[in-house]
């Protein structure tokens, strides 16, 4: 059962908002000890149920999880429940610009030192602090630390962690155990990279219609063919447990 203002579905509490909502409570809890946000889409759930979260991100332990796929809604909505879409590259958007408007400090990890160039001169207010960790960090202990310590040596109310999946919500959970930092941490995967104009989201009306990760594969063939063609259909013998599973308990789908 989830708790109050959340939804459960296929064994994640997701927690229920809009993309303003959810940046109103993000930016009120920016001087509070390290708590970070993770936003779950149809292949981070493919991954998880797959790994058991053996290896993986434990999103029990993140303080806000928000659906980041309208596929994942709209397959939620087929089992009767309502699971609103808070896309992290809308919110990281949303927060970016918010931040550089009341002059915010953030840290960035992950993106190049030039590619946060481009992001502070086109959001001049931001107060930015940015480390760019190597390939394969993760696999490192001494290179965790040193994400780790730039976290806390650089206190900023937003901390964007921009590593990929499941490195992000690794390294979020680690500086979260650490416990010297404060802010909040966001798992943002590729948003930089949209609000740097590096790549391109779908148009709005591809979007609404939730065709987004067809417009990233026909962007990116080569390295997103698996990933949407082979890793995320997937999703559909979870859904078919899920249903079977609930009536079987004598519930609807949405229980």
């Amino acid at each position: 059962m989830a708790a109050s203002g959340r939804v459960r579905f296929l064994g994640i509490d997701f927690d229920e908002a809009s993309t303003e909502s959810a940046a109103d409570d993000i930016l009120a809890a920016g001087k509070l000890p390290f708590q970070y946000v993770v936003t779950p889409n149809v292949h981070h759930v493919v991954k998880l149920h797959e790994t058991g979260g053996d290896g993986f991100v434990r999103y029990a332990d993140a303080w806000k999880v928000y659906c980041d796929s309208r596929v994942l809604s709209q397959l939620a909505r087929a089992c009767g429940l309502n699971l609103p879409v808070v896309t992290g590259s809308d919110l990281t958007a949303v927060l970016v610009q918010r931040a550089s408007d009341l002059n915010l400090k953030v840290a960035i990890v992950g993106p190049s030192a030039e590619d946060c160039a481009i992001l502070a001169r086109r959001y001049p207010g931001l107060d930015m602090s940015s480390y760019t960790p190597p390939m394969g960090f993760i696999n490192s202990e001494a290179e965790i630390k040193k994400c780790i310590d730039f976290v806390v040596s650089h206190p900023a109310a937003l901390t964007f962690l921009a590593v990929g999946m499941p490195q992000q919500e690794i390294l979020a959970q680690r500086i979260a155990e650490q416990g010297e930092a404060r802010g909040v941490g966001l798992c943002i995967g590729a948003s930089i990279d949209f609000l740097t104009l590096k790549q391109q989201r779908a148009p709005l009306w591809v979007q609404r219609f939730g065709l987004e990760w067809m417009h990233r594969l026909l962007s990116d063939p080569k390295r997103l063919a698996r990933r949407y063609l082979i890793e995320c259909p997937r999703i559909f013998p979870l859904i078919i447990t899920h249903v079977r599973d609930t009536r079987s308990r004598g519930r609807s789908p949405a229980a």
